[in-house]
């Protein structure tokens, strides 16, 4: 996530015990990748898994998997699976990713040459308009992560915090769930249907006959998907830049180790009045741009000092993390049509409240 960059100046970790290899394993990189692939999608804290494990494992791990201390590879090593991970989602909506990149490009030519009695700022259907959404969208957790990034040093470098504010994301993540039972949702996705219904949608021609023939198979579920995905894309755009970025603004609580970027989003969304489907569409649509920004950045750490010697673990780990992102989201799409955040807020719960007893009492 954007937050690991501000991990690099961390409270120092202790002396490395003796004995240790070291560089991180191909063991320690294999586990690490396909945690990180899995949780950075599913709302529950990559970061926060990231801080925890070496803290709950101890021993080599807690020497050779520390984001905490000074100079430290295991960060270098991070960034590259965010790379990765945004790769998969890249890969997995590529065809959306094509539809709103040519929004974006077809709005500019808008700018430049506005059509007779129309506004420059005018934008001519929903790929052009959520193209803009989601950098508008981007920009409040941009500007909070390079101003704050001395604030959020110091709370990082603990692992006892990773664990009260992975609390946190499940007691939001319920509080979702619960305000929208509550309430009908006001970005719902069509009049006449219930919130969390399929919406029927038009399907292009030819399509039904490829969907007969693969009635059981991927593709079709894939153009099914693909069809939502229209639909969806349509609705969200109809929601505003200003709904949009307060929306994104919640990715911000993200800065904070343990709290869920995607979480955030998909609450936040569903406290604005989307359906969870909805929310998790935007989510997954702003997570693509920001992790892969985060990851780009500081990617060049990989072939410096701080890379030396954990190159092949870092491909081993990000390929692992890469696959691992590919079917979560893949699994998270169709999960959330019908299925509820709640075993997500659980989880954060247990894990949580369990770390904080081993840290503070048994450990």
């Amino acid at each position: 996530m954007t937050s690991a960059i501000l991990l690099q100046h961390a409270v120092p970790a202790a002396l490395p015990a003796s004995g240790c290899p070291a560089h991180i394993t191909y063991g320690e990189a294999g586990v690490v990748g396909l945690i990180q692939g899995v949780s950075e999608l599913f709302p529950v804290s990559s970061l926060g898994h990231n801080v925890l494990i070496p803290a709950l494992a101890g021993g080599c791990w807690a020497q050779n998997l520390n984001v905490a201390a000074p100079e430290s590879p295991y960060l270098a090593f991070i960034v590259g699976l965010h790379v990765a991970t945004a790769a998969a989602m890249i890969i997995y909506f590529w065809r959306d990713w094509a539809r709103i990149i040519g929004g974006f490009f077809t709005s500019l030519g808008h700018l430049l040459r506005p059509a007779p009695g129309t506004s420059r700022w005018q934008m001519r259907n929903a790929d052009e308009k959520l193209a803009w959404m989601i950098i508008i969208a981007t920009i409040p957790v941009g500007i909070t992560g390079v101003a704050g990034e001395h604030a959020f040093r110091v709370v990082f470098g603990h692992a006892i915090w990773a664990a009260v504010f992975l609390i946190a994301n499940g007691l939001i993540l319920l509080a979702a769930e619960r305000h929208s039972r509550a309430r009908p949702a006001a970005g719902g996705p069509a009049a006449g249907h219930p919130a969390g219904a399929m919406v029927p949608v038009l399907v292009p021609a030819g399509a039904g006959r490829a969907g007969a023939r693969h009635a059981a198979g991927h593709q079709a579920i894939r153009g099914r998907e693909i069809a939502q995905a229209v639909a969806t894309d349509q609705r969200l755009a109809a929601e505003g830049y200003w709904r949009g970025t307060i929306i994104g603004a919640f990715q911000i609580f993200a800065l904070l180790a343990g709290i869920s970027r995607d979480g955030m989003v998909m609450a936040g969304g569903m406290f604005r009045g989307l359906t969870r489907q909805d929310a998790a569409r935007f989510s997954f649509l702003l997570s693509a741009p920001v992790i892969a920004a985060a990851g780009l950045y500081k990617i060049p750490d990989l072939f410096g000092p701080k890379g030396h010697g954990i190159l092949g673990q870092t491909l081993l780990a990000s390929v692992l993390a890469g696959i691992g992102g590919y079917l979560s989201v893949r699994f998270l799409v169709r999960y959330l049509r019908t299925r509820t955040l709640t075993p997500f807020a659980v989880y954060c719960l247990l894990l949580g409240l369990g770390s904080i007893v081993y840290l503070e009492i048994i450990k």
